[in-house]
């Protein structure tokens, strides 16, 4: 019952974020992706720090993990803030898909202004590996972020500038840009929400 309560008072506030986030499709992944998180509730720093306008260049990796039973929702910036926030009930029965092995990466662009004020959402995985070696579920395949907003491929060591649009800054023939999800907040404290098309 609470959770069809909670459901229908956010549905408008989400339709509305979805419909400020429209773009050109071809964009963005339809790799499934689903992450939706009130951050009025939790009030991570970490995470604030990179739906705030004003902080632009400021990227946050998300995860998912589980210890002793009790799951959780990671945070890590790319200026070496890190959290942990243990899920609640109403996380816990939403089917989190956080991209295509459990990490993505959110935060406002410094070059490349969208309809969305250039927030975005970036899948953690390096999308040439993953399509070269056919493994989505790879870790060696991860990104790493650095404080200039370079995402660097810890398999390939291809570089990739998430402050515009994730293009690929050392890429060879055939190589692609960062996968992108679509993606909304209402601010540091708000709403975050990223799915694919």
């Amino acid at each position: 019952m609470m959770k069809k309560l909670f459901t229908r008072a956010l549905l408008p506030v989400f339709g509305l974020l979805l419909l400020s986030a429209c773009n050109a499709e071809s964009e963005f992944s339809s790799s499934p992706c689903y992450f939706a998180f009130q951050n009025g509730t939790f009030l991570d720093q970490t995470l604030a720090s990179a739906m705030n306008p004003n902080s632009r260049g400021v990227f946050c990796q998300i995860s998912e993990s589980m210890s002793s039973g009790i799951s959780y929702v990671n945070f890590m910036n790319n200026q070496g803030l890190s959290s942990q926030q243990k899920e609640t009930v109403l996380e816990q029965r939403t089917s989190y898909v956080i991209g295509i092995n459990n990490g993505i990466i959110v935060g406002f662009q410094a070059l490349n202004e969208t309809p969305n004020g250039g927030f975005t959402a970036y899948d953690l995985q390096c999308p040439n590996c993953t399509r070269k070696h056919n493994s989505y579920t790879n870790p060696r395949y991860r990104l790493t972020m650095d404080a200039a907003g370079t995402a660097t491929c810890t398999n390939c060591n291809k570089h990739y500038n998430m402050n515009n649009r994730g293009i690929i800054l050392d890429g060879e023939e055939g190589d692609v840009n960062l996968t992108q999800y679509v993606a909304t907040t209402t601010g540091p404290l708000g709403y975050l929400l990223v799915h694919n098309r």
